[in-house]
């Protein structure tokens, strides 16, 4: 029997009820073209990437992973860093369902850290499925870190003090790219940040049956990202930790991670037992459910009294994260 949902926090249900550019919660693979034009426009319309002149913002072109297409990545450093020795460096993953979004969406979220600390930013241009299904986002996401970490000096960060962060799809690929490059041997970043990180392929906790119908993001969308990114394979026995990283048999030897999610969205369950199996693995991770929250809440509602308190939370761990 599914019980009745969490309810939202009142500030956030008012902002959820009346947000003009607020998603259904739903997602069929025939809404993917038109949500991923809506999206595209909205981020164009409303992000100044320049932090009003706090950031040169630079696109670069890179080599992609082996036998596939060159990658995109957004570079952003301080315009006046405050020092002139390297600062740290913010990997960005961005979300989406595996499906929607590029690398401008949700990166205001890095930026506004990286004013804070005075860092870089690089944001990775993944590419999405279906037309791109598994492995081709974490491999692309893999690639973005290996230059990001190699030419770290050249852009005005610290290659020993890179932290890897993503929102949903992204902080699922963030996940998923802290064991790939733990078992690659590859780049080792100082932390990952997992905000409500889109992990489990099977989409069967009683979150997401709490939730259908329900928010920004529910069961039904989460089929269709995941059926989008592993076709027949989802749900099934031979799924990868690289594709869902709930999947990891071994969750030991990660960086620290900070995870964040609300307690009236999808992904919930899988991220609180996500937290709990790394602590179990005798690893460092410290966890927010947010009372209330919806998936996305902070940035539908940023001035909402829950979402300062997610975004102040976040820093607070950045800062001792990242401060010697």
């Amino acid at each position: 029997m599914v019980q009745s949902p969490p309810p939202f926090d009142a500030e956030l249900a008012v902002a959820l009820e009346s947000g003009k550019d607020v998603p259904p919660p739903g997602l069929t693979p025939e809404d993917i073209p038109e949500r991923r034009q809506v999206l595209l426009d909205q981020v164009s319309a409303d992000l100044d990437l320049t932090m009003g002149g706090t950031f040169d913002v630079e696109h670069r072109t890179i080599p992609g992973p082996k036998s596939a297409p060159a990658l995109s990545l957004l570079v952003c450093r301080p315009a006046s860093p405050a020092t002139p020795r390297p600062g740290p460096a913010f990997y960005f993953a961005h979300g989406g369902g595996m499906v929607l979004g590029d690398r401008r969406v949700g990166v205001d979220v890095a930026l506004e850290w990286a004013r804070e600390l005075d860092s870089v930013v690089v944001s990775v241009e993944y590419r999405l499925a279906p037309e791109h299904p598994y492995p081709a986002a974490i491999e692309d996401v893999y690639a973005g870190l290996l230059w990001t970490a190699g030419h770290a000096g050249e852009i005005g960060g610290d290659p020993d003090r890179i932290v890897i962060a993503g929102v949903s799809a992204g902080g699922g690929l963030t996940a998923a790219l802290a064991l790939l490059t733990r078992d690659r041997k590859g780049p080792r970043p100082l932390g990952q940040v997992l905000l409500s990180p889109m992990l489990d392929d099977r989409n069967d906790t009683p979150s997401a049956r709490q939730m259908e119908g329900l928010g920004v993001w529910d069961r039904s969308a989460n089929e269709t990202g995941w059926t989008a990114l592993l076709g027949d394979r989802r749900g099934g026995p031979d799924v990868p930790a690289y594709a869902a990283p709930a999947r990891a048999s071994d969750l030991s030897a990660l960086p620290p991670a900070f995870l964040d999610v609300g307690s009236a969205e999808t992904f919930r369950d899988e991220v609180v037992t996500y937290a709990s199996r790394i602590w179990q693995a005798g690893g460092e991770a410290e966890l927010h459910v947010w009372p209330g929250g919806f998936h996305g809440f902070d940035g539908t509602a940023p001035q909402a009294a829950l979402s300062q308190a997610a975004r102040d939370a976040r820093l607070r761990w950045l800062h001792r994260l990242l401060t010697p």
